[in-house]
């Protein structure tokens, strides 16, 4: 590593608030693409390791250090997806990706000359919603880096293609692919004022065990998967339809004293946190379409929990700070 690039070794090196200033973007584009805040930091600090294994010479010959750091950390990002479907296979019960608390904002600015559109077929807010996620997770590794890096970054397809290793005209079928999938699972948009009342009349529902109540803020259809790793007791298969879900809520009130439930942002998106004795025990993300709920994913799982884990507001300050 450069020794002069480090803080505290003389003078500091003008590149390195250049470099660290990509941060940012790239726990932003890591996470997307790996549905993991531990993942996404491991990912990026990776990418940081390999820029300073160089020498000063060879990141001078660099001509966007952004956009370098940007490519390799879409690659090892790549290569973490391939690795992880064969990891998802012995994992214990159902995945579901990594709730994040809120940020008051989750990314702007610039990278490698890239600029933000509002007018993105995604949003990037919409990009973290754990409905989207949960779709990223049916894809290929190749189809979820390009449609991550050309919907959401808005990179076009001659770099998405040097990322992917395909050509530009084959990750532009990837992307679409992945566009329809998206599509296709996608609910229609319910304004986010709509989504807070209702999953806090179903909060309010659940906690007077008010069964009529629950039954009639679910749809018919309902799916709630939860994630407990294997780590916590938790269902280990989906749980479709309203009956059995407001049953298995009603069982796990009933289990765990001194359960507090409390309204907060899980992923961009209006949810509940289960706290007991003081301590988060469940992250809870809907999916709601019109003024039913559609889909309720549970996190137990208590390395997914450690965002939530800290005081709240260290825990904001914390993910604001790299994803904000």
């Amino acid at each position: 590593m450069t020794t002069q690039s480090e803080p505290g070794d003389g003078p500091l090196d003008p590149s390195l608030s250049v470099i660290m200033s990509e941060r940012r973007q790239l726990i932003n584009l890591a996470y997307r693409l790996l549905g993991s805040l531990a993942d996404a930091e491991d990912a990026v600090q990776e990418t940081y390791a390999r820029w300073y294994a160089m020498s000063r010479q060879q990141q001078d010959a660099i001509e966007s250090p952004g956009a370098w750091l940007t490519k390799v950390a879409s690659r090892i990002c790549l290569n973490v997806l391939s690795s992880a479907r064969v990891r998802r296979e012995t994992y214990v019960g159902e995945w579901i990706p990594e709730p994040l608390p809120e940020p008051t904002e989750w990314i702007n600015g610039q990278s490698g000359g890239i600029t933000i559109d509002p007018a993105d077929r995604v949003t990037l807010d919409e990009s973290i919603n754990m409905a989207f996620l949960v779709v990223l997770e049916a894809m290929t590794p190749a189809e979820r880096v390009a449609f991550i890096l050309h919907d959401v970054f808005r990179y076009p397809f001659a770099e998405v293609a040097e990322i992917v290793g395909r050509t530009p005209a084959a990750c532009r079928q990837l992307a679409s692919s992945a566009r329809r999938r998206i599509r296709a699972a996608q609910a229609p948009a319910t304004p986010t004022a709509q989504q807070a009342r209702i999953v806090r009349d179903f909060k309010q529902a659940w906690e007077a065990k008010d069964i009529d109540a629950l039954i009639s803020l679910l749809d018919p259809n309902v799916t709630a998967i939860s994630d407990g790793g294997g780590l916590v007791a938790t269902a280990l298969r989906p749980v479709e339809g309203a009956d059995q879900i407001v049953r298995s809520l009603v069982r796990l009130e009933g289990r765990l004293r001194n359960l507090t439930l409390l309204e907060r942002t899980v992923n961009g998106q209006p949810g509940l946190i289960a706290q007991q004795d003081g301590v988060t025990v469940s992250v809870y993300a809907f999916e709601v379409a019109g003024d039913r709920i559609k889909h309720i994913w549970a996190v137990r799982n208590p390395d997914k929990l450690r965002p939530w884990a800290m005081s709240l507001s260290a825990s904001t300050a914390a993910v604001d700070r790299d994803l904000g």
